[in-house]
């Protein structure tokens, strides 16, 4: 963790948020005393349509045995459904 003053914000503001980005967490202080603190925010989750995209690139053989089936026909429902409702 480190830190930059409001002066460094104001100047150099993308510099600060690059480094936010880049995983670092930043206190921001004034006059010396701690008023603030920028985090990354966590990654963002996978919609359905992603994830499931994801899957089907997968080889079979990584795929646990039980999931298959399970996953592949889950798959095929989806299809149907999301097929369905574009009609």
């Amino acid at each position: 963790m480190s830190d930059a003053t409001v002066r460094d914000l104001r100047n150099h503001g993308g510099e600060v948020i690059d480094r936010v980005l880049s995983g670092e967490t930043i206190v921001i202080t004034r006059s010396g005393v701690a008023v603030a603190e920028l985090v990354p925010l966590p990654p963002e989750g996978l919609d359905a349509t992603s994830l499931l995209a994801r899957w089907r690139r997968l080889p079979r053989s990584m795929l646990p045995r039980f999931a298959r089936t399970s996953i592949a026909s889950w798959m095929l429902r989806y299809d149907r459904l999301t097929s369905s409702a574009r009609s």
